[in-house]
């Protein structure tokens, strides 16, 4: 380049050369923290802002309800609620739901209910509708409604089926005990659970011949009660034959206890495969629980004697979904804001829905003789 000529733009500032004054460090400006005492709540206020003054009265309810002081919490609830402006939603449904948690753990069921409807047709994004559920979770399984339970699970499956440890609450419930088969074999007049009006019979369990009774639904298949009708078998018939009756009822249990294995083993299968999915990204703690529970869904795989050929089929049925490169996104998504029947359509409506979508590939090789849903039942006077 030849002297004296200059590329556009790439003089020097004679600033850039010039010193600048050194700057003198200064202490930093104090920190006015807030220092809050236990139970500060519980003091006088002199704020004249009534939603400071619920929310102090909030956090009274709330220490009282983690005391198990269920009918101070209640009553801490209920004033706010009576308070409470009707522009603060999200205020007024936690206290909401606190209200029905303490109803339910005071007996008071249908109250408890009544709130948890109320809030669900007021569910405006998935969020919502995952709190309602839980909510109605915990109500059912306070008077252990075990049907009803089995439902709540299955639709908060239905919303959120990467979560691994609602499908192994929903496993725990195919599991769990309920009331006494006798109950069902009652042949005495008025007591009897088999009826030809109702169609029904009560919920029971099942021996699963592992030491565990397994649950299975209480609704009893029209068709089945009509080929009693149809037979010409009732209900004074049957009970001048007791052996029938324990017969077909022999049938049954061994029908829906094979059933109920399969969905609770199956169920265990999937709570294992996604915790595996998501064990790489844990430490810790969270990684622990992983691993603990990982040993425990194993443990009770085992204790329901299933050949190998068919935990494998259940496998490959239950992880079918499973594919780490396309669920990634799925299990970081964000919340849904729609409208309540948009809402009402992201979940199941009842357990056969559920049910035929998770387990329907796998009735056929477990149930050979057919699910009670489909069989028909023969009692002979």
């Amino acid at each position: 380049m030849e002297a004296g000529c200059w590329v556009l733009g790439g003089e020097f500032e004679d600033s850039v050369f010039e010193q600048r004054p050194e700057r003198r460090p200064e202490p930093p400006a104090l920190h006015g923290a807030k220092l809050c005492e236990p139970q500060w709540f519980y003091g006088e206020t002199e704020s004249s802002d009534d939603t400071e003054v619920l929310t102090l009265k909030k956090f009274r309810g709330d220490l009282a309800y983690r005391r198990q002081e269920y009918e101070k919490a209640l009553q801490e609830y209920s004033s706010i609620s009576e308070q409470l402006p009707s522009t603060n939603f999200a205020m007024k449904r936690d206290v909401q739901e606190g209200q029905a948690r303490c109803l339910a753990h005071l007996g008071r069921h249908e109250e408890a209910l009544e709130i948890a409807a109320n809030l669900e047709t007021k569910a405006t994004n998935t969020d919502h509708l995952t709190t309602v559920l839980y909510l109605h979770l915990a109500i059912f399984s306070s008077f252990q409604n075990l049907e009803k339970t089995i439902l709540c699970l299955q639709k908060l499956i239905s919303l959120h089926p990467l979560n691994p440890w609602s499908w192994w609450k929903l496993a725990e419930a195919y599991l769990s005990p309920g009331p006494d088969l006798s109950a069902l074999c009652t042949s005495s007049r008025g007591q009897t659970s088999v009826t030809s009006s109702n169609k029904a019979i009560s919920s029971s369990v099942v021996h699963s011949g592992t030491g565990h009774l397994l649950y299975f639904p209480a609704t009893l298949p029209e068709n089945a009660v009509l080929s009693m009708e149809a037979s010409g078998c009732n209900i004074q018939k049957a009970e001048k034959a007791p052996k029938n009756m324990q017969s077909c009822l022999a049938k049954w249990r061994e029908e829906a206890g094979m059933e109920a294995r399969m969905k609770a083993c199956a169920s265990l299968i999937r709570t294992r495969l996604l915790l595996q999915l998501t064990q790489s990204q844990q430490t810790s703690f969270a990684l622990e629980r992983n691993l603990r529970t990982q040993q425990e869904v194993a443990e009770k795989v085992k204790a329901l004697n299933f050949p190998e050929g068919a935990l494998l089929l259940m496998e490959e049925a239950m992880g079918e979904d499973i594919v780490p490169e396309k669920i990634k996104d799925e299990m970081h998504s964000e919340v849904k804001c729609v409208g309540p029947a948009a809402l009402t359509a992201l979940v199941i409506s009842s357990s056969k829905e559920f049910e035929d979508k998770w387990f329907g590939k796998l009735k056929g090789h477990f149930c050979p003789l057919e699910n009670q849903f489909h069989m028909e039942i023969q009692i002979t006077a």
